[in-house]
């Protein structure tokens, strides 16, 4: 899996900001790109659920993603949002 790092200063980004910027990002080498797995840690939230949160010391979301053609990982503000895609 390929590892994008994002820093974003001087303005607040929220999930849906951060998922479109992931989407051209993860659109640039590949006709489709497809949001497997992702984490607002802020916010609390990720996706998929899952009734494990942890596998192996990992977050259950980013197994997820690794384990379902996951081929680009891109994380916004040192994991602040991450960003599975295929």
């Amino acid at each position: 899996m390929h590892n994008v790092q994002i820093a974003v200063e001087g303005v607040n980004v929220d999930f849906e900001t951060v998922r479109r910027m992931g989407e051209l990002i993860a659109l640039q080498e590949n006709e489709y790109a497809t949001l497997v797995a992702w984490n607002d840690r802020d916010g609390k939230r990720h996706s998929p659920q899952c009734l494990k949160c942890e596998i192996k010391g990992e977050p259950g979301w980013e197994v997820y993603g690794r384990n379902h053609a996951g081929r680009l990982r891109i994380s916004i503000n040192e994991d602040q949002f991450v960003l599975i895609y295929s």
